[in-house]
Formats: C-alpha cells, structure tokens, sequence
C-alpha cells in the first residue's frame, strides 16, 4: 500500500520568531487617508457625545451619566490611536505623529513624550526578568515571592490583587501617577511634556467649570476617562499576563521570541475590536510595532500561523486576574494557590 500525498509531502517549517519580521515589514507603510478618516470618526463623535452629555443636565443626570459611559469607547480608542502615533505607525511622518499624539494626550490625561518613551522601554525589554519595572505590571518570579518577609508578601498581594489593579489602579494611574515623569524625573524634556500636559488639562477643566459648574466634570469628564482607563489597563493585563506566556533570564532572553510568544491575541467580537483599535492582536504588534493597527487583521488574514497563536477569548481571558507569579522551573505564570500547591 502506497502512502498518501498528505503523509509523504514534507511539512512546512514554522518561522522562527525573527522570521516574521522581514516578512512583516511590507504591512509597515500608512495609508494617509485612511489614517485620517479613522482619526476623525473616533475624534467626532468623542466630541460630539461630549456636548451631547452637557446639554442632557438638564434633562436628566442619569441619561448624563449613560452618554458618558459610552463615551469611555471612543476615549479607549483615542488613546489607542496616541499609542500608534507613539509608535510613528499612525501618519509617515514623524512630526504630525508627535503632535496629533500630544493632543490626543490631553485627553487622555496622558504626557506623550513620557508616556512614548515608557513604552518603548516596554518593547524593548517585554518579558526579560532583569529588566522589570518599567511599563509594565510588576511580577515576581516564585523563589523571589518565597524569599520575601511576611510584609512583603502580604504588600505584593495587596499590589496584585484584582481590586488594586482593576478598581484603585486605573484612577491612580491616570489621574495621579501621569501628572508627574516618574521613571524620567532627570530629563527636562520628559518634565516640560507632562507640566505642558496638565497645564493644558488644568485649563480645560477650569473652562468646563466657569461654564458648567461641577457637575460636567463629576458626570462627563470622570466617568468617561476613569472606565476607559480601566478597560485600558485590563487590555494592558491580558496582553502578557497569561498562563503560557513567556518570561527569560536577562542572558537567554531574545526580543523577537518574547514578543511572539509573550504576547496574546485577544480574541473580542467586532464592535469590541473596532472600540480597542485591534490592540488585541498584540503578538504582531510586539513583533513589528511599525504596523497601523486597521492592517493588523490584514495580517492575520494572510498568515494563519499568527491567526491561531496565543489566542484568548474573554471567557478564557477571566482566569488571569488569579495568576500572580511566574514560575522559572515549569515556564508557567501561576496563582498564588498552585504555588502553594506545588511548593508548601
């Protein structure tokens, strides 16, 4: 009996990890129109809902409030948009990059010259265990959990328990933490971005106060940028803190497999995609930041492998929030339970 075609062929090779990026750099180059038809159906209507939730005081503050929560999904994807310019993906040019991501930082509550090059400390050094603490959430690995005092342990359980980070965090973050260049403290340029910024965010509020009084900051401004912070930095979670992720020593960590293989594909139903500007696909992304985030789905179009990599539905996404510390002898991110489980 002959063997069949299908058991002969010789199977295809996975691409290695740096493999992908020639082969990702042809999705590299914006499209100028596109990029400003997607800035301005996003801008518009943030606007646009803006006024609508004013002019809703006066004819009931629970509809205030409703107009605002929705308006969190258009802020979301304002910021993902700064995130694109950060990344000089969103225009070709470099300037109109900066400064269409210096505006939308004002909205954001975000300094983008900070925030950009936190970022790009991020990218550079995503899931090396020497090189933590810097756009990032902190994670330690078990044996330095176990070697901690009882203080200590209790105070990094505190940071990571799902409260902190999904109800205290996000407000802190953003209404306390980017007010100053914390990490860049020695560099005037970092300090002249986030004062520029909260002079610019000081004056807008006390704009909306002379005109509206309290009530537009505590029903429109508040809750917009307080959930759509929040929804941002659950999305920031779920993109490394997975099961399988991957975590490496400073000496055998490599870029190109970190990014590959410690970022997830967030698998969200189209209105959720479209609202988070295809920042799930965050394994592509790390590969080749350089990628406009509307040809993030072209890509996965074109290469199946990338499509089935990582991915995680919401459903599947939940579990995460119970794992706390990476363990270098199974290369698993585990809860506080197992390791308890498995060590005493």
């Amino acid at each position: 009996m002959t063997a069949s075609p299908d058991q002969t062929a010789p199977q295809p090779k996975p691409f290695a990890a740096r493999d992908w990026v020639k082969i990702l750099a042809k999705y590299r180059e914006p499209n100028q129109m596109r990029s400003s038809f997607e800035l301005g159906a996003t801008a518009v209507p943030f606007v646009l809902l803006w006024g609508l939730a004013w002019w809703s005081l006066s004819i009931s503050l629970w509809l205030t409030l409703a107009i605002s929560i929705l308006n969190a999904a258009f802020l979301l994807r304002l910021f993902t948009i700064q995130h694109d310019c950060g990344h000089g993906a969103f225009f070709s040019n470099r300037g109109v990059n900066d400064w269409t991501g210096r505006v939308l930082g004002v909205l954001t509550l975000t300094p983008y010259d900070v925030w950009k090059r936190t970022h790009s400390i991020h990218h550079s050094s995503s899931g090396n265990l020497g090189r933590r603490g810097m756009g990032d959430i902190h994670t330690k690995t078990v044996a330095e959990y176990q070697q901690l005092s009882a203080y200590d342990r209790f105070m990094y359980r505190v940071y990571r328990h799902p409260v902190t980070l999904f109800v205290f965090g996000p407000s802190y973050l953003f209404l306390l933490q980017n007010r100053l260049p914390l990490g860049l403290t020695q560099h005037a340029r970092y300090w002249i971005s986030a004062m520029l910024t909260n002079a610019a965010q000081i004056i807008a509020l006390a704009v909306i106060w002379y005109f509206g009084g309290v009530l537009p900051i505590l029903l429109i401004f508040l809750p917009s940028t307080i959930l759509a912070a929040t929804i941002g930095v659950w999305l920031f979670y779920v993109q490394h803190q997975f099961e399988n992720t991957k975590w490496s020593a400073d000496e055998e960590w490599q870029l190109h497999d970190a990014a590959l293989h410690g970022s997830s594909y967030y698998v969200l139903p189209p209105v959720l995609q479209w609202f988070s500007a295809n920042i799930g696909i965050h394994h592509v992304h790390h590969l080749y930041s350089r990628i406009p985030f509307y040809r993030l789905p072209e890509v996965l179009h074109d290469h199946t492998d990338l499509a089935q990599s990582n991915r995680m539905t919401i459903r599947e996404s939940l579990a995460n929030v119970h794992l706390n510390l990476w363990d270098e002898k199974t290369k698993r991110l585990l809860s506080f339970s197992q390791v308890r489980a498995l060590y005493g």
